[in-house]
């Protein structure tokens, strides 16, 4: 039997993905795209990743997109593999990182006849995407493609859906790649600038909050040196607290869920606020009370590369639509004379410091204090990854994110994150040291990736908290429904996460007390790839802000 050739379309959007710079793709393969995983097998720029379930395929994305600032690219098939491939899309739609997801589609003659594990795309993503379509002609690939990154990439980076029927990858075409797409420069007006330098000037107690879209290690490098020269405190938005180094002397911590009460108070004490970048979500703001919406005594300084989200919730004083990094710079080097040197930025810091110095707390594995261990055991530019629950507190409150890119976090709450998000951060920097943190009721959403990182020799430690709940539910049933015979749906029976680590080839340990935490994490740094500890708790030990099941139920 004569082997059939690649056809010439799936060929030319593997062409352009690699004319884009592309050099990595997530997938879990589908019968619906085969055209295209012949191409990839004959592409050795790119290096294929595959993944045991679209959620972590998608989540894997996301995270490089949030570490390269170009889209991270997924491959998914049609029906069940685009749903669940969805969650990514979300997550990365919130978080405003660039993404690319192609689905394999029926073919055009089948289509509107609820066809096998048919779904309309543009019409299922198109409100958790920037943009969704679908390619039906082979000769205007390169159009598309071009067009997806340059979405993706442009104001606030966020993802895009194309969908690829199946015949249409079959089909023959002459057309070429286009050339690498470069986002357009965004350079705040000086105007603007002259503006902002007075408003700061004449501001007796500013804050700025900073990290969200577009933020990137040149941004951070400018802004944290023109803060730093003037004493501006610094808070960063939920989730982004690698937007300026903790070791700067004006970090003044992070907002979001269980920030400093001092924070809190300087924000809601500020004259002046500088917000660069970040949205003023609803988490970054608690409830848009933390700035309140409607506050005449406060001044608003707004700079974000998307027009749309300025003036969209918060009244802004003074709206500045500019890149990031040109912003940043910008402010960097503008002369700033009649600016007086607050004092506020290094009290802010003592604050922080402070309070993110963990302290005893009794129980035989002490989270805060293994958090600190960890601290003094790992680099500082160590990459931690985190999915959503009370667990990922004790790393937000006591970690010190001090390098670039040093967390990735979905913003909004998506569980099953981190390990994915760890994978793709350990293969894209071999180098440094990665880690994933989980709960148990989060591990278990992705954690069969754990065969994704030991297939392609992922080299990371993972740190699952297990204290037998969900626990995030579980603090608000006893909040609001206490008592032991009210507990409904949180309880969860566990395997023994260290041997099912083993048998996935992973090296292993089992901790529940903080000296054999101590010695786990010591043996995992003396090994590579794959290492797990299983960290047992006592849902006593509910969050890292002190909350015990009994202190609630006392209420």
């Amino acid at each position: 039997m004569t082997a059939k050739p690649t056809p010439a379309a799936a060929r030319l959007i593997v062409d352009c993905l690699t004319a884009q710079g592309c050099d990595r793709i997530f997938t879990v393969p589908g019968e619906s795209f085969l055209q295209v995983l012949d191409a990839l097998g004959t592409t050795p720029e790119i290096d294929v990743v595959t993944c045991r379930q679209e959620g972590g395929a998608a989540f894997m994305a996301c995270a490089d997109g949030a570490m390269t600032g170009r889209p991270g690219i997924a491959f998914v098939t049609r029906g069940p593999g685009a749903t669940n491939a969805s969650i990514g899309v979300h997550v990365a739609f919130q978080d405003s990182h660039p993404m690319i997801l192609f689905v394999g589609d029926v073919a055009s003659t089948m289509r509107d006849r609820e066809g096998f594990q048919e779904i309309d795309f543009p019409a299922f993503f198109g409100p958790i995407a920037k943009w969704a379509a679908r390619i039906d002609h082979a000769d205007r690939i390169p159009e598309y493609i071009a067009r997806a990154y340059a979405t993706a990439m442009s104001g606030r980076p966020g993802p895009v859906v194309l969908a690829l029927p199946e015949d249409m990858l079959d089909r023959d075409t002459s057309s070429r790649p286009r050339a690498r797409v470069v986002p357009p420069p965004q350079t705040p007006a000086p105007e603007a600038l002259q503006t902002l330098a007075a408003l700061v000037a004449d501001a007796a107690e500013p804050l700025a909050i900073v990290g969200g879209a577009g933020w990137d290690a040149c941004a951070r490098e400018h802004f944290q040196r023109y803060a730093e020269r003037i004493g501006l405190p610094v808070a960063t938005a939920f989730r982004r607290q690698d937007a300026i180094s903790s070791a700067s002397p004006v970090y003044a911590g992070s907002l979001g869920y269980g920030p400093n009460p001092a924070l809190v108070e300087r924000v809601k004490r500020a004259d002046l606020l500088l917000v660069v970048g970040a949205r003023l979500g609803e988490a970054t703001t608690d409830g848009y009370t933390v700035p309140p919406l409607d506050d005449a005594g406060r001044t608003l300084i707004h700079v974000h590369p998307d027009p749309c989200e300025l003036n969209r919730v918060y009244r802004a004083d003074l709206a500045i639509c500019a890149d990031m990094a040109e912003f940043a710079e910008s402010l960097a080097l503008w002369a700033d004379e009649d600016t007086i040197d607050f004092d506020a930025g290094p009290a802010a810091h003592a604050e922080w410091d402070e309070w993110a110095t963990p302290r005893p707390n009794g129980h035989a594995l002490d989270m805060g204090q293994a958090v600190a261990f960890m601290r003094e055991a790992l680099p500082a530019d160590t990459i931690v990854c985190n999915g959503a629950g009370n667990f990922a507190g004790w790393w937000h409150r006591y970690w010190r994110y001090d390098g670039w890119p040093s967390q990735l976090a979905p913003t909004c709450g998506a569980m099953g994150y981190g390990v994915p998000a760890a994978i793709a951060a350990s293969l894209r920097y071999p180098e440094r040291t990665v880690v994933a943190v989980a709960g148990d009721g989060d591990f278990l959403m992705n954690g069969q990736e754990l065969a994704t990182a030991v297939q392609h020799g992922a080299n990371l430690i993972v740190i699952v908290v297990d204290n037998g709940a969900y626990g995030t539910i579980r603090m608000h049933q006893e909040r609001e429904f206490p008592g032991e015979d009210r507990i409904s749906a949180t309880r969860l029976d566990n395997p023994d996460f260290a041997a099912l680590a083993a048998a996935y080839g992973a090296w292993s340990a089992y901790a529940d007390n903080d000296e054999t935490f101590r010695s786990a994490l010591t043996e995992a740094k003396t090994r590579g790839g794959l290492r797990l500890i299983h960290c047992k708790i006592d849902i006593e030990q509910l969050a890292a802000s002190g909350i015990t099941v009994s202190a609630l139920r006392a209420k």
